[in-house]
């Protein structure tokens, strides 16, 4: 197994410690420290209600970090949305592939590969979990699919679901999928 560089601009403020990348300032925590966050919450409020949670915080977040790194880029339409998964892939979560896009009529599907929470949660458990554990995700597609389609003057508005997690029997990469509301 080989292993590289991080593939995007990382800059450290000299006076304030933050880091950035592209046009936001970052935090750069271990991988074990933030799922075992994600897990303590989860047993705490239950995966439903956090998933509920979580949504409606990623499709914020999606929308204003695509908003931004348009305008840095002067990126418009797919180039916003496959710069999206890009950056999300190169930052450790996993591998995101678009499989299929069409803003215009609010839909998607993403393939994840080597999701960061099925790692570890196989690392903790020994064995998959059957469940769809990779939900954290989710919001994230239909916040920045809308705030691509608003960028173009469409009123289009959609939901996400995941479909299939790689932590289920059976399964090897998680889905997700968007469509309109």
């Amino acid at each position: 197994m080989g292993t590289h560089a991080p593939e995007m601009p990382i800059s450290v403020d000299d006076e304030t410690g933050v880091w950035n990348t592209d046009a936001l300032p970052m935090l750069y925590v271990p991988r074990h420290f933030f799922v075992n966050n994600h897990m303590g919450i989860e047993e705490e409020i239950g995966a439903e209600r956090y998933a509920a949670i979580l949504y409606k915080a990623g499709y914020k977040s999606a929308y204003h970090w695509c908003e931004k790194e348009a305008e840095l880029h002067d990126f418009t339409g797919d180039e916003v949305w496959h710069h999206y998964l890009k950056r999300l892939s190169q930052r450790g979560w996993g591998f995101f592939i678009t499989e299929s896009l069409d803003v215009e009529k609010g839909t998607a599907k993403v393939r994840l590969e080597n999701s960061a929470f099925v790692y570890h949660y196989f690392k903790e458990h020994g064995c998959k979990v059957n469940r769809k554990i990779d939900y954290m995700f989710t919001g994230w597609f239909a916040g920045a699919l809308d705030q691509i389609a608003e960028s173009q003057g469409l009123s289009i508005r959609t939901k996400a679901e995941q479909t299939q997690s790689a932590a289920e029997e059976g399964c090897d990469v998680g889905y997700f999928e968007v469509a309109p509301l």
